[in-house]
């Protein structure tokens, strides 16, 4: 899950909610939208993979 900054970056967020702390783990801060999706992507990847 993406969401826009105040700052005008791009912070990629879990897509469940950690129950430790009641919201989403930060999964990283990127300076354009384009950049973050990548990640997300790859973020998948190596869910799916288990590594």
């Amino acid at each position: 899950m993406i969401r826009k900054l105040k700052s005008g970056e791009y912070r990629l967020y879990a897509r469940k909610v950690d129950p430790k702390t009641g919201r989403r783990r930060n999964l990283g801060t990127f300076k354009t939208r384009a950049a973050a999706e990548k990640h997300e992507r790859e973020v998948q990847f190596f869910k799916r993979r288990g590594g």
